[in-house]
């Protein structure tokens, strides 16, 4: 609702505006009126506004100082007078104040009611543009955080694109925190930076996995531990009684090694499936018990796993897994609960190998082979799960004949369908140039961006207004429809019939 303030000193007219218009209609309310200029600056300092309609001739302070003067609060305020003064120099004068119109009394309705209609078309593509702005900084946030934290940007220019984006990590010290939330990660983000918005020493964005960032900066260790514990578990206990929220915190690092604290974060998180009933998984504590198995540092060279998963070459992976398990049974020290300990991680990081190729993110399919490695109860059971974790990465990933970039975009279609969404957008995001994205969207998903994003946005309508007792005009906007016409046209273009019709049928 667009937020209106009447000044007048004929309360007459005043009550005369009240009930001459149905505002509501116009998504419009009245928020306040008075009866002269000086009044209604005192009051519009603690009511904002969004359209001022105002006498030119009052007592105290004529409506053109009011302007003059709200506007050095309001800037963007859309302004309407009304006069019974047909006057050129109160109109030239009006007129350089940006006004909307300068309306005669006795007011002529219809002229009043287009040119709310004008005010509030303007209104709504400023609300726009200010999203879209607002959305392109986020996605530039995030996308320089991200690179940071994968060492894929020099120091320098990390620090002038932070400068740049109001970022400050100028402390020591640093420990990262992911939350990643059931659903909704979107709505969640939302809600986690209106809690952390006056919060200091912390910085917030969303990864390429769609998790939930947090970077914490301290002078020292034990201050940079604290606020992350502290403020992570603040965060899930206000998110979790609506989500599933997973917490999990990475290792306190100096700042130029934040990349290993986010590397340990995204870690400790992937334990989640093994742990689900623990409130907040730390990597300390995961390191901890490694060392207190004697398992130390990972005894197996990953990244020739990665070479065979990548070249999907499963016979290689097989060979590869019963040659290391015969290296850990011979080990020193090794026992039947450390070797099923190894499983597990074995397991975690090929889902994570998975998740770093793809972009995507599905702990399902690995769940039964956590379950089945828990129960196992000899070496070549164990050894046959990781043989089948290998074969099942293999297949996951040949069934991913989608690019990982157009994946990416209708994940983040999925989550975001409702916010302002185009191809330069999602270009910027993954540093794709949009024309090239939008050929490599509509040859993998066989429907061009436009036409996706409508049909996608046309279901939940549909779902909206067979489950809820919204309005049409509300369920426009909820699903990303900001002029109600383009709604109803998109909605009969795909469904047959308008939306109120569709609402008949429910």
């Amino acid at each position: 609702m667009f937020k209106v303030f009447i000044v007048d000193d004929e309360p007459f007219i005043i009550e005369g505006l009240y009930d001459i218009v149905d505002w509501a209609k116009l998504g419009m309310e009245i928020v306040g009126h008075a009866e002269n200029g000086a009044i209604a600056l005192e009051a519009m300092k603690v009511t904002p506004a969004d359209i001022l309609i105002t006498d030119i001739s009052m007592p105290v302070m004529n409506g053109l100082d009011l302007i003059r003067h709200v506007r050095a609060v309001h800037p963007e305020l859309k302004v309407i007078v009304l006069s019974g003064y047909n006057e050129f120099d109160y109109l030239k004068e009006g007129m350089a104040l940006g006004i909307e119109n300068y309306l005669l009394k006795p007011i002529n309705l219809e002229e009043f009611k287009g040119t709310l209609r004008t005010v509030a078309q303007k209104l709504n593509v400023n609300r726009s543009e200010l999203a879209l702005n607002e959305q392109s900084m986020r996605i530039l946030r995030d996308n320089v955080m991200y690179r940071w934290l994968q060492d894929q940007i020099s120091p320098k220019e990390f620090q002038e694109r932070a400068d740049l984006l109001g970022i400050e990590l100028d402390q020591r010290y640093v420990q990262v925190s992911i939350l990643r939330a059931g659903h909704s990660m979107a709505e969640v983000f939302d809600s986690v930076m209106n809690q952390l918005s006056s919060s200091e020493n912390v910085v917030p964005f969303r990864d390429m996995d769609g998790d939930i960032v947090l970077v914490f900066n301290a002078d020292d260790v034990s201050s940079c531990k604290e606020d992350a514990e502290r403020i992570s578990d603040n965060l899930r206990l206000l998110l979790s009684p609506h989500n599933k929220i997973c917490a999990s915190l990475g290792s306190v690092e100096k700042v130029e090694d934040a990349s290993q604290s986010y590397s340990h974060a995204k870690r400790a998180q992937e334990y989640f499936m093994v742990r689900s009933a623990d409130r907040i998984l730390r990597y300390e504590d995961l390191a901890s018990r490694q060392q207190e198995t004697r398992l130390g540092d990972w005894p197996i060279d990953w990244n020739e796993y990665k070479k065979e998963v990548m070249a999907k070459d499963t016979k290689a992976l097989f060979l590869r897994i019963e040659k290391d398990f015969a290296y850990l049974q011979q080990l020193e020290g090794m026992t039947p609960d450390l070797l099923q300990e190894i499983a597990m991680e074995w397991l975690i990081r090929f889902k994570m190998l998975l998740q770093e190729i793809t972009h995507t993110d599905d702990p399902e399919p690995y769940k039964g082979g956590l379950s089945q490695i828990r129960r196992a109860t000899t070496s070549a059971e164990l050894m046959e799960m990781i043989k089948e974790a290998a074969a099942m990465t293999v297949d996951l990933l040949e069934r991913d004949v989608k690019s990982p970039v157009v994946q990416q975009v209708l994940n983040y279609i999925h989550d975001a369908y409702n916010q302002d969404l185009s191809l330069k957008v999602l270009g910027s995001m993954y540093n794709i140039h949009p024309v090239y994205l939008g050929q490599l969207f509509h040859k993998e998903v066989n429907e061009t961006f436009t036409e996706y994003i409508n049909r996608y946005r046309i279901e939940k309508a549909k779902e909206l207004l067979r489950m809820t007792n919204m309005k049409v005009q509300e369920i426009a906007r909820k699903v990303g429809y900001w002029e109600t016409g383009y709604f109803y046209k998109q909605f009969k273009k795909y469904v047959g019939i308008s939306p109120t019709e569709f609402k008949g049928l429910s």
